[in-house]
C-alpha cells in the first residue's frame, strides 16, 4: 500500500526510507542472462536493462504488461515575462488536445501499449513569478507533489511522466542552474523555439531568479518550491511514488529531468529506479543527464516534452525483457556453450 504525506517533512522521510531493488531477483536475472543462447554481452545495454528491471520488479524473468504514461499540466507566473514563443493559454488548449487523443503523446503511448492519464493542475492559478519571490508556498508544493504521488497506478509496471506548461523550460533552467551552478546560459535553451532576443531575455530571467533564491544553496525540494511549477512538482511526486511501489521509471526530457534532479539533490540514490528514456535536443539536457549520471536509451533530436521520448523508450524496455525472459538457455535449447 502506498503511504501518504501531508507536509514536506513527511515527504522527505518517505524519500529517505524508500525501498531498494530486490537483490535475490537481480542475482537470479544475472545468472539467467549468463545462460542464454548468445555470446556474453552480445545484447549490450539490453542485458543491463533487463537485469535492472528484474531487480526492481522482484522477478528474475519479468515482462512489461501494464506501462503507464502520465502527463501533468501547469501554468507559470514567469511566462508573463515573455520567455516563451506561445501564450499561457496554450497550456489549457493542449490539455484539451491530450484529452481528445490528438497529441503526439497519445499516439506514442498507444503504440507502446501504455495507459495514458492527464492531470491539469490549477491552470487558472499560475505559480508566482519566481523572479519576485518563491514560485509556490509550502502548502502549494505539497499539493502538487501529492497530485503526482496519487496519480501513479499501483498496478503499473513501468512509468513515464511528461508535462505541458508554457514557461516550464525557464523553470527547468532555473532549477538546474540553482542546483548545479555554472552560468545561466549553460542551462537556458530555446524551449518552444524562441528567437535570439527572447533567448537573451529568458537567460536574464533565469539569472535574476537564481540570484534571488541562491545558487548551490537550498536542497532539492526547497529549490523545487522556489523555482518550480505545479506540473514539475507533480512529476517529482510521481517518480517518488513509483519508487515506493518499486515501479521502474523512464525519465523524459529536460523538464522531467529537472524534476528528478530535485529528488536526487534531496536524497542520494533517489533515482536508482529510473533510467533516461532519451536525450532531447534542448541544449542543457545532455549536461543535466551527466549530472544525474544517466545515459539515455535514445537520442532522436526530440524537443516536444509531453513524455514523448520516455514513451518511445518503453519499446526498448519491452524488447530487452522479451529477449531476457523469452530466449532459451543453452541447456533448454540443447546448444553447446563451447
Amino acid at each position: 500500500m502506498l503511504p501518504d504525506f501531508d507536509d514536506l517533512s513527511r515527504f522527505r522521510d518517505l524519500l529517505a526510507a524508500a525501498p531498494g531493488a530486490d537483490a535475490p531477483a537481480r542475482a537470479d536475472a544475472e545468472a539467467r542472462n549468463g545462460q542464454l543462447t548468445k555470446p556474453p554481452g552480445a545484447l549490450g545495454r539490453l542485458e543491463d536493462l533487463a537485469i535492472w528491471y528484474a531487480g526492481w520488479r522482484a522477478d528474475p524473468r519479468p515482462r512489461v504488461q501494464a506501462p503507464q504514461v502520465i502527463v501533468f499540466a501547469g501554468n507559470h507566473g514567469v511566462a508573463a515575462r515573455g520567455v516563451s514563443a506561445f501564450p499561457a493559454a496554450v497550456t489549457e488548449q493542449m490539455v484539451l488536445n491530450f484529452q481528445a487523443g490528438g497529441a503526439a503523446i497519445n499516439q506514442l503511448a498507444a503504440a507502446a501499449g501504455a495507459r495514458m492519464d492527464v492531470h491539469a493542475l490549477e491552470l487558472d492559478r499560475p505559480t508566482a513569478d519566481f523572479t519576485q519571490g518563491p514560485a509556490m508556498s509550502e502548502a502549494e508544493l505539497v499539493a502538487a507533489l501529492r497530485a503526482g504521488w496519487q496519480a501513479v497506478d499501483p498496478q503499473a509496471d513501468l512509468l513515464v511522466v511528461g508535462e505541458m506548461g508554457i514557461g516550464n523550460t525557464t523553470a527547468a533552467a532555473a532549477i538546474s542552474h540553482a542546483l548545479y551552478g555554472g552560468a545561466a546560459a549553460d542551462w537556458t535553451g530555446r524551449g518552444t523555439g524562441v528567437a535570439d532576443d527572447a533567448l537573451a531575455l529568458k537567460t536574464r530571467v533565469v539569472e535574476e531568479a537564481v540570484r534571488l533564491h541562491g545558487a548551490d544553496g537550498p536542497e532539492g525540494i526547497e529549490v523545487l518550491r522556489r523555482l518550480g511549477g505545479r506540473e514539475i512538482a507533480a512529476m517529482a511526486g510521481a517518480i517518488a511514488a513509483a519508487r515506493q511501489l518499486r515501479i521502474p521509471v523512464l525519465l523524459d526530457g529536460f523538464i522531467c529531468c529537472a524534476a528528478a534532479a530535485c529528488l536526487a539533490e534531496t536524497r542520494s540514490g533517489a533515482l536508482d529506479h529510473a533510467l533516461a528514456g532519451h536525450q532531447s535536443a534542448e541544449q542543457a539536457h545532455a549536461r543535466l543527464l551527466e549530472r544525474l549520471d544517466k545515459a539515455p536509451l535514445l537520442s532522436l533530436g526530440l524537443r516536444l516534452g509531453e513524455g514523448s521520448g520516455g514513451a518511445l523508450a518503453i519499446g526498448i524496455v519491452k524488447s530487452a525483457l522479451a529477449c531476457h525472459s523469452g530466449m532459451a538457455t543453452f541447456a533448454e535449447a540443447g546448444v553447446s556453450e563451447g
